[in-house]
C-alpha cells in the first residue's frame, strides 16, 4: 500500500502504516527530514520550516557580488539563518563608483538623483525591475539594503502600502537597514512615510556615517523598530557582541513568524483537502 503524506511545517509525515522495510525507509527519510528543519544558530533545537528569504539591494555603484562580500562580515551563525539573494540594480554604472579600487566591477546603480537629491531619474524603471526580479525570484519575506539600497528598503514598504509600487508581490514584511536614509523627493516622501509602519525593522546607524542623520529620521515611522549603533562610518559593520545579540533577537523573532506563518498556510491547506 502507498502511504497518504502530508507536511507538517514542511516536514513529511506518513499517515498510514507501513510494512516491512518500506516503514523503515520512511522513517529514516523523515528523521533526515526533521534533521534539515532544525534551527540553525540558536539553542533548544526548535524545528523551523524553512529560513526567512531575504531580497538584498546594494549600495550605489556597487553590485550584489560585493555586498554578498560586504554581508559575509557577520558570523556565519547569523548569515546561515538567512536565504539571502543578492541582485543587480537595473542601471550600469553612470559615473565613477568610490570603490573603484577595492572591488572588482562591474558597478551598477538603482536609480540617479540631481546634487540635492530631490529629484530622481528612472525611478519608476527601478520599481518595475524589482517587481520583476521578486516574481521570478521571490516569494520574499523582506528587504536587506546598504546605502542606496537601504534608501530603497526603507521607502518600499509604505509604497507597497499605497498602491504605488509591488502590487504583483506579497508584502514585504521585514527589512534590514544599513546605512539608509530617507527619500527626499516631495512627492515620495508623503507617499513612502504617511503612515506609522508595522514592517518589522532591523537599523543599522554609524557614529561617523555622513548619512545617520536621516537614517534617525527613518526610523521614526517604524513602530517596533531594533536599532544597532556602531562606531564606523557608512559601512557594513562587523557585529560585536552586543550588536550580535541584537541581531540574533531579530532573526529569532522572524523565524518564529516564519513557522507561524507556515503553520496557519499548512492548516488552511489541509482543511480545504478534507
Amino acid at each position: 500500500m502507498v502511504p497518504r503524506r502530508r507536511k507538517i511545517f514542511g516536514i513529511c509525515i506518513a499517515t498510514e502504516s507501513l510494512k516491512g522495510e518500506d516503514k523503515t525507509t520512511i522513517t529514516k527519510l523523515c528523521e533526515l527530514c526533521k534533521k534539515g528543519k532544525k534551527k540553525m544558530g540558536s539553542e533548544g533545537g526548535g524545528a523551523i520550516v524553512r529560513k526567512p528569504r531575504f531580497l538584498c539591494l546594494h549600495g550605489f555603484r556597487t553590485s550584489g557580488e560585493i555586498m554578498k562580500i560586504q554581508l559575509h562580515k557577520w558570523p556565519k551563525s547569523v548569515i546561515d539563518r538567512l536565504d539571502l539573494v543578492f541582485l543587480d540594480a537595473p542601471f550600469p554604472c553612470q559615473g565613477k563608483s568610490d570603490v573603484e579600487g577595492i572591488f572588482d566591477p562591474p558597478y551598477y546603480e538603482w536609480f540617479q538623483f540631481n546634487k540635492e537629491f530631490t529629484e530622481y531619474t528612472n525611478f519608476e524603471k527601478c520599481l518595475e525591475y524589482l517587481e520583476d526580479r521578486m516574481i521570478k525570484l521571490g516569494p520574499f519575506d523582506g528587504l536587506i539594503g546598504f546605502s542606496q539600497g537601504a534608501i530603497l528598503s526603507g521607502g518600499l514598504p509604505g509604497l507597497q502600502a499605497k498602491g504605488i509600487a509591488l502590487q504583483k508581490v506579497p508584502k514585504i514584511k521585514y527589512i534590514i537597514i544599513i546605512g539608509g536614509a530617507m527619500f527626499k523627493s516631495t512627492k515620495l516622501i508623503e507617499n513612502a512615510y504617511s503612515s506609522s509602519l508595522d514592517t518589522l525593522s532591523l537599523h543599522f546607524l554609524g557614529e561617523t556615517d555622513f548619512l545617520k542623520p536621516y537614517g534617525t529620521e527613518l526610523i521614526e515611522f517604524f513602530k517596533s523598530p531594533v536599532v544597532v549603533h556602531h562606531p564606523k562610518g557608512h559601512t557594513v559593520p562587523r557585529l560585536d557582541e552586543k550588536s550580535l545579540e541584537k541581531v540574533t533577537g531579530f532573526i529569532e523573532t522572524l523565524e518564529h513568524l516564519v513557522m507561524e506563518e507556515e503553520k496557519k498556510n499548512d492548516e488552511e491547506n489541509n482543511s480545504k483537502q478534507k
